[in-house]
């Protein structure tokens, strides 16, 4: 049961990380790089000050390894999102997940059951649906710039379920992360322009909907196979679908409706599959 509600809390997270972007994004409060340096800074000074309060040694302090991948897929993030929707946005970025962390669970000699694979091909449906050709097909560039958002969030997940202490760990991937997306972005950082609702914004999807979020998520991990970590996140572009056309007036499409019907479908099953077993 903890595992479950940690996991809720953690997809909730992702979600208000998609739309907080989007919104101040597409509202243009802010310019894309001095949103991704914001977010990134505040969920290090949020986290480093927990960690500050904890009053207990830290086990891992995290690595530039994983820092680059959560800094490349903070960059790639906050840039495809000026170019397409929140809703869109989030069933690529998870599709490029479900790629990096299958694949990789795979290679490793993980293997789910026959049940565990019709709900990936559920999940995957959806994202076939929402690519096939039409006029709401997305954008190519903010397209290919999620795919790679997501391949470096798969690989900072994979990465997690080695963690011996979620928030330290989270901690000093965030410091090292700001510190390689400073170095990525000073050259845009002149020609930005920031609002007051921007920097809330920002600081919002930094210190609450990624610092706390990806801590949990980091608590997570060590008890879900790499597939199963990969798939249950598909429940995200549902929850930002359904944002996004609440909060930021987005169409709920009947292509996008389909998408997030399969990928519930998918993950309900694989998640009625792990109920079994247990």
């Amino acid at each position: 049961m903890r595992v479950l509600l940690l996991t809720t809390a953690t997809l909730v997270g992702f979600s208000a990380n998609s739309l907080l972007t989007r919104g101040a994004l597409g509202s243009g409060s802010i310019d894309a790089p001095s949103f991704t340096l914001i977010r990134l800074a505040t969920g290090a000074l949020a986290l480093a000050l927990l960690l500050r309060a904890r009053h207990a040694p830290a086990a891992d302090r995290g690595s530039w390894t994983s820092a680059a991948a959560l800094a490349g897929y903070a960059v790639a993030f906050t840039l495809a999102y000026t170019r397409i929707g929140a809703a869109l946005g989030a069933l690529l970025l998870f599709g490029a997940v479900q790629v990096t962390m299958i694949g990789t669970g795979l290679v490793r000699g993980e293997r789910p059951g026959r049940r565990d694979w019709a709900g990936v091909a559920l999940a995957l449906s959806g994202l076939i649906v929402l690519t096939l050709p039409g006029a709401s097909s997305p954008d190519g560039l903010g397209a290919i710039l999620m795919v790679a958002a997501g391949a470096c969030w798969g690989a900072y997940s994979l990465a997690g379920r080695r963690s011996r202490d979620p928030l330290a760990t989270t901690t000093g991937n965030f410091v090292r992360a700001a510190i390689l997306a400073l170095v990525a972005l000073a050259a845009l950082l002149p020609r930005g322009h920031v609002s007051i609702t921007g920097v809330l914004l920002a600081t919002t999807s930094g210190a609450l909907a990624s610092g706390g979020a990806y801590t949990l998520w980091y608590a997570v991990l060590p008890h879900l196979a790499a597939w199963r970590a990969a798939l249950v996140q598909l429940i995200v572009p549902v929850l930002t679908a359904l944002g996004a056309a609440w909060l930021l007036s987005e169409p709920l499409t009947m292509r996008l409706l389909v998408a997030t019907l399969l990928i519930a479908a998918g993950v309900w099953l694989t998640i009625g599959a792990v109920r079994r077993r247990t």
